[in-house]
């Protein structure tokens, strides 16, 4: 299955929800009057796109609509082209270190966006380019965190550094920073543990376990990939903005985006805070994490040929 694919399949609730949506509009009012594109504002807003993405996208329906004079608007075609506009060219594939040697990710995000399983998902794909890798079980706060990643080492013959439930987390990554060097690895996830956004006082033990990753390896973590669950909506923006306020996030990784209706997330998500998506979860498989692509995505939202307003 080609990437595209995996996309189209993965959005199926987002995309079957606004082509229903979008059809009907334009069906029922094919002049863009001002209620047909409040109704298209209210179908982007549902899919969660945003207020930034929805009013863009609807002021670029308006532009398009005038410019032509009503003939044959395609209006999947222009929402198309603005959200991938919006996305960038994309920056998905990880950072290396640019002195070479080890690179660090640490993983962040609440409990429950599916942290540790991305984790070693991005093990699995960094190992799939010929890489070589290691984990770090730096969630000690949850026993299952540790013995679940222990799991996924042990299913993907990868190495898995870890201590017991309780430990210092930061004692832990330091650990694992010892073992990637002595080891030549070429990148070390480190699993951190799950926290509210809204705890201060969990934000400042994530800081300090970058401070003691940043003196052991100067310049490390060099990538720090924020977790948020697509089915939350909107939601986890809110969750993006703290954790970028406390650690300087360099990427997203939005997972379940195959479960829910509201993939427009994505868009809002990275437009407001400039921060890349790098990769999405489209299924549960170890190979259905996958390098984000602002044309597929774009294209399977808004299929071609799908609405035209007379």
């Amino acid at each position: 299955m080609g990437l595209f694919d995996k996309f189209r399949d993965g959005l199926k609730k987002t995309q079957d929800k606004l082509v229903h949506e979008i059809k009907r509009i334009v069906t029922f009012s094919p002049r863009m009057t001002e209620a047909t594109l409040e109704e298209l504002e209210i179908a982007l807003i549902g899919a969660d796109f945003g207020t930034e993405m929805t009013e863009q996208i609807v002021e670029a329906v308006r532009r398009s609509y005038e410019t032509q004079g009503g003939n044959g608007l395609d209006v999947f075609g222009v929402a198309r082209a603005e959200l991938q506009k919006s996305l960038g060219s994309g920056e998905s594939g990880l950072k290396q270190n640019l002195n070479g040697g080890v690179t660090v990710v640490s993983v962040v995000g609440v409990n429950g966006t599916g942290k540790t399983t991305t984790c070693a998902k991005l093990a699995h794909y960094t190992a799939s380019q010929g890489k070589k890798v290691m984990l770090g079980a730096c969630d000690t706060f949850r026993a299952a965190a540790i013995e679940q990643l222990k799991l996924w080492g042990g299913r993907l013959n990868v190495p898995v550094i870890a201590s017991a439930y309780g430990a210092d987390p930061a004692s832990v990554a330091h650990d694992a920073v010892s073992a990637a060097l002595a080891r030549e690895v070429d990148y070390l996830f480190i699993d951190t543990a799950g926290r509210l956004h809204t705890k201060s006082n969990l934000m400042q033990e994530l800081q300090k376990l970058h401070r003691v990753i940043g003196k052991q390896l100067p310049g490390a973590p060099h990538e720090v990939l924020l977790v948020l669950d697509a089915t939350t909506g909107m939601n986890a923006l809110t969750q993006a903005r703290e954790f970028h306020k406390a650690v300087n996030l360099t990427g997203l990784v939005i997972t379940k985006l195959d479960g829910t209706s509201k993939g427009g997330m994505v868009a809002a998500i990275g437009r407001e805070l400039n921060v890349p998506v790098k990769f999405v979860g489209l299924g549960e498989q170890a190979d259905d994490l996958q390098p984000f692509d602002p044309a597929s995505f774009a294209a399977a939202l808004f299929p071609e040929s799908e609405t035209t307003a007379a």
